[in-house]
């Protein structure tokens, strides 16, 4: 059995797997706020309660909103800022008893359509996270690309390339500095760049509901950020080249991106054509906690 948890900012899920990959059960908890312990509680908590009811012993790993830093065994670069400097992965080993796997939630995103989602067979493949905060997975022949600062993919604290003036120098971001592709990309982030220029504080989906609608406003707000999108995957093309770019997180949702983004992105690409496909996750929400499950049979 394979036992995979998604650490999010709102909520976390756990999810077991067959031998074959066939959903067994889940079960999804709010996140604790700003308090590492009852964090480590829930996750816990969650892994033995699906053992229990299935009367197993589940290899278990976990996707995060960070990663485990390489030099110090730590979290690192979590936008769940409460679990960062935190051993999580030793700790969850002590609770219990058996050696876990943590990676990054994108990769687990971009693990889990490379397995068998919408990029299954996919030699390339680049997993975004639009959520509550940008994220990205590189995947080569199903496997995670990590490298040596575990920050491989990470490319929502990249600054938005090709900024014109008015995006200069950018909002602030958690991580210290100004106009990472999280600020603008992120749903605050197209909330707070809409409440800018409207005075309107609408949600990411009331301002897609908006542009269907052909709400003037709710339109352009929704035109930059497909702007600002295309630029920022652009970029990645450019760098990786890779096949696939899957979209994940709450904004992945949007349908308009699909058709928009790929039309735009030709503008940067350093090439005279773009094959890259632009497509939307098979699993949806649920391709992080399933890529989590999956980080077991890689090797």
């Amino acid at each position: 059995m394979r036992l995979g948890v998604d650490v999010g900012g709102t909520k976390i899920e756990a999810i077991l797997l067959d031998p074959t990959g066939e959903e067994l059960a889940r079960r999804r908890r709010d996140s604790p706020q700003d308090d590492y312990v009852a964090t480590l509680f829930s996750i816990g908590s969650l892994v033995e309660e699906l053992e229990r009811d299935f009367s197993t012993t589940a290899t278990v790993g976990i996707g995060l909103p960070g990663t485990i830093s390489p030099a110090t065994g730590l979290v690192k670069n979590a936008n769940s800022t409460w679990l960062i400097g935190h051993p999580l992965q030793y700790d969850l080993e002590q609770r219990l008893n058996r050696t876990v796997r943590v990676a990054n939630d994108a990769d687990c995103f971009a693990v889990s359509e490379a397995t068998d989602g919408v990029a299954k067979g996919v030699r390339s493949v680049f997993g975004v996270i639009l959520g509550t905060g940008v994220g990205g997975g590189l995947c080569w022949e199903g496997r995670p690309i990590h490298g040596p600062n575990a920050i491989a993919g990470e490319w929502g604290h990249n600054p938005l390339p090709w900024p014109e003036n008015d995006e200069r120098p950018g909002p602030e971001c958690y991580c210290g500095l100004r106009g990472c592709l999280e600020t603008f990309l992120s749903g605050p982030g197209l909330r707070r760049d809409h409440f800018q220029r409207t005075g309107e504080n609408y949600s990411p989906e009331e301002i897609n509901a908006g542009a269907i609608a052909n709400n003037h406003p709710c339109l352009e707000t929704m035109e930059r950020y497909e702007h600002r999108l295309a630029r920022g995957l652009a970029s990645v093309i450019n760098v990786f080249d890779p096949e696939v770019i899957v979209l994940g997180g709450g904004l992945s949702n949007i349908n308009r991106l699909y058709q928009a983004v790929p039309t735009l992105w030709q503008s940067w690409v350093f090439s005279d054509q773009v094959d890259t496909r632009l497509v939307p996750p098979r699993f949806g929400d649920s391709s992080g906690v399933r890529g989590a499950a999956w980080l077991w049979p890689l090797d």
